[in-house]
């Protein structure tokens, strides 16, 4: 199973959501069966590191941001990815436009997986500067997710 994590340029919200994933993925022990990546719906920020900022809260909690580095996110992503999570309401017009034909359905929101709350999204911290608020969104609707998967790994 691949999911990508999908935000604007893919250096606060979506390397942040990669980072936490990975490490809940591997504690899960199902590292050899869930790949984990991230991508920008833009290039704005290409090839560069996480935002410090998003590098400091993830060091806080022990998690490293080594590797990610800024991309955009492509057509052969749409074809690879089982799961495309995007943070909010313009990341997920933006991917599902950039989808090919038949493959918009592999966008899901950020909470989709959160009963009740599937309408929620998680603001850009690059405009509002709390980079705490985005971590603790991530901590409520990441286990979801996992929750998910599991169940579906399950089955297969």
């Amino acid at each position: 199973m691949k999911v990508i994590f999908v935000c604007l340029g893919n250096i606060c919200r979506s390397p942040m959501a990669e980072a936490m994933f990975r490490q809940m993925v591997a504690d899960a022990g199902l590292a050899d069966q869930i790949q984990i990546d991230s991508a920008g719906t833009s290039d704005i920020a290409a090839g560069s590191p996480a935002d410090h900022r998003t590098q400091a809260v993830l060091a806080e909690h022990g998690l490293s941001a080594d590797g990610l580095i800024a991309r955009q996110l492509t057509d052969h992503d749409f074809f690879d990815a089982d799961y495309i999570l995007v943070m909010d309401q313009m990341n997920m017009l933006d991917a599902r436009s950039m989808a090919p034909a038949g493959l918009a359905d592999k966008v899901h929101g950020i909470y989709a997986a959160v009963a009740g709350k599937e309408d929620h999204w998680i603001v850009d911290p690059w405009i509002t500067h709390r980079f705490y608020d985005t971590y603790a969104s991530l901590s409520e609707t990441l286990p979801a997710w996992l929750t998910r998967f599991q169940n579906e790994l399950s089955q297969n």
